[in-house]
């Protein structure tokens, strides 16, 4: 298998003791920002995960404003929670980047979600950030999942690789333009996370317009 250049995967990074405090500071921060349900913005349809976000910033996306970021949960309204220094460690460990990153995503793949086909996410490239540069640094916790990353265009051949609870994926380089997607998700394999699937948590920098 051939992965872009600034692919960089850290098997197990996390311990397993490890990834229970993630999942506790995950359960802490779903207590102030709980999960909601976003949805494509040109046609309204959901997407398979369900989400939230840790950080001064959090992604969301609707029908009415699109992909965007912005400092307040669309349901609750309220700020989110804070990043967890476990995750800003991360990022000091793994890039060298001079800044540190804005909005940690949370996506939670559920088994029962699409008429219990299990969650997904297709073929897409982070772009709604300021500068593409950044790296992009994600953790997945619980049950395994299948990563396949391709080209800058869609379409083409790709590369796949099973990610495991623990591990740690760095998009950055020619990788941060890559499109990449989570195929499968091997549900059923761990207890990690309280209702089962898998948690995926997903730093990035997202700078601010001139």
């Amino acid at each position: 298998m051939s992965f872009p250049p600034g692919f960089l995967h850290a098997p197990l990074y996390f311990s397993p003791p490890e990834q229970a405090t993630l999942i506790e500071a995950v359960s802490e921060g779903l207590a102030r920002a709980p999960f909601f349900q976003p949805t494509m913005p040109r046609t309204g349809a959901p997407l398979s995960v369900v989400m939230s976000n840790f950080g001064p910033l959090g992604w969301v996306t609707d029908r009415v404003g699109g992909y965007r970021y912005q400092d307040r949960h669309p349901v609750t309204g309220a700020p989110w929670p804070d990043m967890p220094p476990i995750l800003l460690d991360l990022w000091d460990q793994v890039t060298d980047w001079p800044d540190r990153p804005e909005a940690c995503l949370i996506n939670w793949y559920r088994a029962e979600a699409q008429d219990g086909k299990g969650a997904r996410m297709g073929y897409h490239v982070d772009n709604d950030e300021r500068d593409l540069n950044a790296p992009v640094v994600s953790v997945s916790l619980g049950d395994p999942a299948l990563y396949r990353i391709g080209g800058p265009e869609r379409g083409g051949q790709t590369s796949g690789i099973k990610l495991m609870s623990g591990d740690v994926v760095v998009l950055a380089g020619k990788a941060r333009r890559c499109h990449h997607a989570v195929t499968k998700v091997y549900y059923g394999q761990s207890a990690l996370v309280p209702k089962g699937g898998r948690i995926n948590l997903t730093m990035r920098v997202v700078g601010t317009p001139d």
